[in-house]
């Protein structure tokens, strides 16, 4: 996993740009970035990186997740994408998918079982807002675009749960039941169509990307800072109840006066971190009105609301209730 909001955009997202004809330095001053971004190796955050999609909506339209994708090459795919059209079934070239997903940003991809369904959610680890709506269409499209390529079928057993309003732009590209204005954004795929084989699976090359692939992401998170590391498993388990030093180290396989001592190096301290994650995290859930005050607490990690409602009026110097009510109203 990432455990860094700063990655590489993928040469893909720069070729689409080209190809839909989006100038890349008006792209990028319509959401409201640097111009150095429009480099093909920029480092952008999830912030960053939807205010990008976000303004290639506006410059094409909310469709152009759909649009982007289909006109792009294979070859130029990202690299978890690469090793997964040469696996042995569609299953085994979503896991790879999975695995390698936090090379290109800092998302994780969740399978669920949901008989007779496989549940693909997505999930932004430092993400603030949830994804463009073509950003979810880009993502989703290039799951079902393998599936269909590497098994030379139509994969007529899936469907949708999508937070935007309907389009006929992605119904004619899913062809599938689809739910608009959802809470979460889900694709289900079926499990008889995950068992059937890729037609050009490659044991040899397959296993040979595995080893490239393995050896980037080992680095990847032997790059990452002690501080990264603990704020995304923070993320993880908070739902779990109050995180401890203890069981955080024990996740990363070092002690905890030796984990200390790195945080230290770093300027901060667990518990710092630990108030940090959460205040984004609180700040996150609120602007969702469906979540409870009492969920909002418990999915932070509080043993009581009260305890929630102090935190956060040492951060915000408002009660939670008052802030989530100024902010809906300002949206």
């Amino acid at each position: 996993m990432s455990t860094s909001d700063r990655n590489t955009l993928p040469a893909a997202f720069w070729l689409g740009v080209d190809k839909l004809g989006v100038s890349r330095s008006q792209l990028v001053r319509l959401a409201g970035l640097p111009l150095s971004i429009g480099h093909t190796q920029s480092k952008v955050s999830t912030a960053q990186f939807f205010a990008l999609w976000s303004a290639l909506e506006r410059l094409k339209s909310v469709d152009v997740g759909i649009e982007l994708m289909t006109m792009l090459d294979r070859s130029v795919l990202p690299p978890s994408f690469l090793v997964a059209y040469h696996a042995r079934t569609f299953r085994d070239a979503l896991q790879r998918v999975v695995r390698f997903k936090s090379l290109c940003a800092p998302e994780e991809l969740k399978l669920e079982t949901d008989e007779p369904y496989i549940k693909v959610i997505t999930h932004w680890i430092f993400a603030g807002d949830s994804p463009p709506p073509s950003l979810m269409d880009a993502t989703f499209s290039s799951i079902v675009a393998l599936g269909r390529h590497g098994t030379e079928t139509p994969l007529k057993n899936i469907k949708l749960e999508l937070r935007r309003d309907k389009s006929e732009a992605v119904m004619a590209y899913f062809q599938c039941p689809i739910k608009w204005n959802a809470e979460q954004d889900v694709l289900y795929l079926h499990t008889r169509e995950l068992e059937l084989p890729f037609i050009n699976f490659n044991d040899e090359l397959t296993s040979m990307l595995d080893n490239v692939l393995d050896e980037q992401l080992n680095q990847h998170q032997v790059n990452s800072s002690y501080t990264e590391k603990v704020r995304w498993l923070l993320r993880k388990t908070l739902t779990a109840g109050r995180p401890e030093l203890k069981a955080i180290a024990r996740e990363l396989a070092i002690s905890e006066r030796s984990l200390q001592r790195q945080l230290n190096n770093e300027g901060g301290s667990f518990q710092a971190i630990l108030s940090d994650t959460r205040h984004e995290l609180a700040l996150d859930y609120l602007r969702n009105a469906s979540y409870e005050l009492s969920e909002i607490a418990y999915m932070l990690g509080y043993e009581d609301q009260a305890s929630f409602f102090r935190a956060f009026q040492n951060w915000q110097h408002i009660s939670p209730a008052k802030w989530r009510d100024a902010v809906l109203k300002q949206g």
